[in-house]
């Protein structure tokens, strides 16, 4: 390199420097404080039982890989966190559901690190932590590091495309937050044992708090093509106590990978029937 290109860039470097030196501090980002006489949600929070594996009462069962984990892949007994008790499943979806529940680690699309949808994601076995302002709440997920945003100054607008998130509006109701959650894609489960939805599937939540530390969370399903009738979820919510207690990392593509692409390092042919 000659002497010129030198200069030019030690007399580059020089002018970077002095205008970094005398460009005025960045501005502090602006948090939003929440609007008197609202509660505040924000926190990290968590789900403490065993709906991510059966919304319904279930006794304790074997996976599909017990047989190698023993006891720490096996399923754990939980009571139903139906209102109600059962899913209203028309007959022919019923007969789907079994039949899902019979091939769930090869059909449940969270196996392979997609987005579990709404409401599964509240109930996931991982923290989530909520941030609140006047106009906006927004939930980074644990699981997957999936995140969301509840819009509360949005009313009557609609997704352009279904996703595996949805669209959530929000509103609140008293101290309840309640968050119309639709445009999801069919693909999402309610839970591991094969319960499922269609692709018109309406989701009303409904936070509300119970104490300074738990939320009552509650999930209305709507579907009309899968379901003989509105059904209801619910659920306490209990906020982290340790100290500095936050959201961590799980990226769980690397593990998502050896369940979806496995089949293909083993030599063998996908089955439609069964395989996502």
């Amino acid at each position: 390199m000659n002497k010129i290109k030198l200069r030019a860039m030690a007399v580059s470097t020089g002018l970077l420097l002095l205008l970094s030196a005398c460009a005025p501090p960045a501005e502090e980002p602006v948090v939003e404080e929440v609007a008197a006489g609202l509660p505040d949600l924000n926190g990290v929070w968590q789900a403490m039982n065993t709906a991510h594996w059966d919304l319904e009462g279930h006794h304790a069962r074997k996976t599909p890989v017990t047989d190698t984990l023993g006891a720490l892949a096996a399923i754990p007994a939980g009571d139903s966190v139906v209102v109600g008790g059962s899913i209203p499943y028309q007959a022919w979806a019923l007969e789907q559901r079994n039949e899902n529940r019979e091939h769930w680690n090869r059909r449940d699309r969270a196996v392979g690190c997609f987005i579990p949808g709404i409401p599964r994601l509240t109930y996931m076995p991982l923290p989530f932590h909520i941030v609140q302002s006047d106009s906006k709440v927004f939930i980074a997920y644990e699981w997957g590091s999936n995140s969301r945003l509840i819009h509360l100054d949005r009313p009557g607008t609609e997704a352009e495309l279904p996703s595996w998130m949805g669209y959530s509006l929000g509103r609140f109701e008293g101290d309840t937050l309640v968050v119309e959650v639709s445009d999801q894609m069919k693909d999402t489960w309610f839970d591991a044992s094969g319960n499922f939805h269609g692709e018109n599937l309406k989701v009303t939540e409904r936070y509300t708090p119970m104490g300074p530390n738990h939320l009552r969370y509650e999930a209305t399903i709507e579907d009309p093509d899968v379901f003989t009738e509105p059904w209801t979820i619910s659920m306490p919510l209990y906020r982290r106590m340790e100290e500095n207690a936050r959201v961590l990392e799980f990226k769980c593509v690397e593990f998502g990978e050896d369940v979806m692409y496995g089949h293909l390092r083993r030599g063998v042919k996908k089955d439609p029937a069964t395989d996502y």
